[in-house]
């Protein structure tokens, strides 16, 4: 049984995607950001960069303890490695698909994500222009990426489904991507399509449905404390020793 410590985040339905189109068992431990799950001593342990999703497979390939993962990546590889599905095992193949992984874990997930993060910065944080106008205009740039490798792929990998389009979907219906004009973008939406279409993406996609949560019917204290607890984290002190 895989545990996956969740919330619903782009990040986290990579995670859940690939877990319904493999049918592998799975429990959700829900991780609360909003609460500050992601900060407490036992999940740390587990995803020591205090951020979800994380995994923990109690039935881990050879046997033994327990085998934890963080980082999305790296849980797509782990999961995949271990079906033995949906990342090729020729070299070509195999790199062709890391390529496009690893472009969205630095690349599409990060700029997106700030650019996210700009378009909600709260009026008292200043004139956030400069910083709206360069990410929304990588959030384009990446989609025209996504567009350009599609125009000549079915898949981000090649002919066939694979990890790295399972990494990249969940961010492409993100407001950010739809502020870096997606819909323009005719090959990008022939993919997103058809991925909309396969019952594991729309299983994946609906977990945690109910943990979602609408920041514009929130009061301006509670968005207050979410925006403390979520922003401009430092480091956190180790003891002495």
């Amino acid at each position: 049984m895989i545990d996956l410590h969740f919330w619903p985040t782009p990040n986290a339905k990579k995670v859940t995607i690939l877990l319904e189109e493999l049918g592998t068992p799975y429990q959700v431990v829900v991780c609360n950001i909003m609460r500050g799950d992601q900060f407490e001593d036992d999940f740390l342990r587990i995803s020591p960069n205090n951020r979800m999703p994380a995994i923990v497979d109690d039935d881990p390939p050879g046997g033994g303890a327990p085998v934890s993962v963080f980082e999305s990546g790296a849980i797509l590889m782990y999961l995949a490695e271990k079906a033995g599905r949906f990342w090729p095992a020729d070299v070509r193949g195999r790199y062709a698909v890391a390529e496009w992984l690893i472009w969205q874990m630095a690349n599409q997930g990060p700029k997106l994500g700030e650019c996210g993060h700009f378009l909600r910065a709260p009026e008292k944080a200043g004139d956030q222009s400069y910083a709206i106008r360069r990410f929304i205009d990588e959030a384009n740039r990446l989609n025209g990426v996504l567009d350009g490798r599609l125009s000549k792929s079915r898949y981000l990998g090649g002919d066939d489904y694979t990890i790295a389009d399972m990494a990249a979907y969940p961010w492409t219906l993100t407001p950010a991507a739809a502020a870096g004009e997606i819909d323009s973008f005719l090959h990008l939406k022939r993919w997103r399509d058809e991925l909309a279409a396969r019952p594991a993406v729309q299983r994946g996609m609906a977990v945690g449905a109910d943990l979602q949560e609408d920041w514009s019917a929130l009061g301006p204290e509670e968005v207050r404390r979410r925006m403390k607890l979520l922003y401009n984290q430092r480091a956190r002190p180790l003891p002495a020793s």
